[in-house]
């Protein structure tokens, strides 16, 4: 890794951990994801004010979190793709797409971002939806290697639409390893991870990254659960989170965050992390 590369990742990463909220829903045009997102400027305050080690958001409204006065605020992860898979129904062309293909990464370094991520879909009977991620993974990785970003990526292995209906990930083991170990190849810097449908299996999936691992949040569950079944992963190896609707769409984002971090920065187990979210 550049020494570049090495500076931005030291920004996103706190003794090894990093807390990325991720706020970049927009792109997705999906309006189940947006509830909690409609004033972004004071989604932006209130995060900044939480305090996680970074801020995950599309070109659009970065200027939220750069434009702000002072070095002390989270890193910045910017999203520079866009695709529909995250609807309910299912398209007749499903796509992805670099959100500027000639040149997929200038929006963050006129951003300052410390990190660049890309999705890798798996879904049933979409090989071209595959291979247009493949294709953007390509072009974005040979920019990040030019300017020193590092690159997150993002593997996503669906279920078909007629199981659960719409936008499911398909939480087996061998499938995630396998599409995981594909985005190590392709010179991931940090891979974005679902969880294991048993998360005592997730150390099969930090293996095959040889990169730190984020995991990634997925829809709003319980939080007592979620602390929980992080704090497990991160036992697994994980080195992070990725999450959003489980902190955005809750009712106080600044105590979820306390609460994860101190799972990711201070060891905390599941019951220790729900004390300091009622405290």
């Amino acid at each position: 890794m550049r020494v570049s590369s090495r500076a931005r990742m030291s920004r996103l990463f706190t003794n090894g951990g990093c807390l990325d909220v991720a706020i970049d829903h927009g792109v997705c045009n999906e309006p189940s994801f947006l509830p909690g997102l409609e004033d972004m400027a004071g989604v932006v305050d209130a995060l900044v004010d939480a305090r996680p080690d970074a801020i995950q958001m599309a070109y659009g409204q970065a200027d939220l979190l750069q434009a702000r006065p002072g070095k002390d605020k989270p890193a910045l992860v910017m999203r520079i793709d866009m695709g529909n898979p995250y609807n309910a129904q299912r398209h007749k062309v499903m796509w992805s797409m670099l959100q500027n293909h000639d040149e997929p990464i200038i929006g963050a370094l006129e951003m300052d971002a410390a990190c660049v991520v890309v999705n890798l879909f798996m879904l049933p009977d979409e090989p071209e939806l595959f291979r247009q991620c493949v294709a953007n993974i390509s072009r974005v990785r040979a920019d990040c290697h030019k300017y020193g970003m590092p690159l997150m990526i993002e593997p996503l292995v669906m279920l078909p639409n007629d199981i659960r209906g719409g936008y499911q990930v398909d939480g087996d083991a061998e499938k995630i390893v396998t599409l995981v170990r594909l985005a190590a190849e392709m010179g991931a810097d940090i891979i974005k991870a679902d969880p294991t449908d048993n998360p005592d299996d997730f150390h099969k999936v930090v293996e095959a990254a040889r990169v730190p691992v984020l995991v990634r949040g997925g829809g709003k569950e319980d939080l007592k659960s979620v602390l929980a079944k992080s704090a497990r992963l991160m036992g697994q190896g994980a080195k992070g989170m990725v999450y959003g609707r489980n902190i955005y769409q809750h009712a106080n984002p600044r105590a979820v965050v306390s609460a994860l971090m101190a799972i990711i920065h201070q060891g905390a187990s599941g019951e220790q992390a729900w004390d300091v979210y009622n405290g």
